[in-house]
């Protein structure tokens, strides 16, 4: 069995994403929005909340006998941890050979390639 580079699956993170972008969220609307991509069963969806929830990236609320889901973490500490944990696992812990990964395999346009300029000059400017 191949060990992810993250600790996330392609299907939690797109769950992620929905509940991100609703705030709050049932099973049956992380469905709906799933199913204008591709085919997914419910109890499929079900399961990945459930375990995001066990894993502690989602929270939940009883409201009867529906479950609502939101967020337990931010999605920027989400992304945070998985990009350290990317650099670690892929770059030997190197940050700069990501940037520099990154910047070699995408088609900036200029409006990046200055707001990269102005991040650094900012970063420069504070140390």
């Amino acid at each position: 069995m191949r060990k992810s580079l993250t600790p996330l699956g392609e299907t939690e993170m797109e769950v992620l994403h929905h509940v991100w972008e609703l705030g709050e969220a049932t099973v049956a609307d992380v469905q709906k929005r799933i199913l204008a991509k591709r085919k997914v069963a419910y109890t499929t969806v079900m399961t990945v909340m459930k375990n995001l929830n066990d894993k502690g990236y989602l929270k939940f609320r009883k409201q009867g006998v529906t479950y609502i889901y939101s967020a337990a973490i931010k999605p920027e500490n989400v992304r945070l941890n998985l990009v350290d944990q990317l650099v670690k696992k892929v770059f030997k812990g190197s940050a700069s050979a990501l940037v520099q990964t990154l910047v070699k395999a995408e088609n900036l346009e200029d409006a990046d390639i200055k707001e990269l300029k102005d991040l650094i000059s900012k970063m420069e400017d504070e140390s």
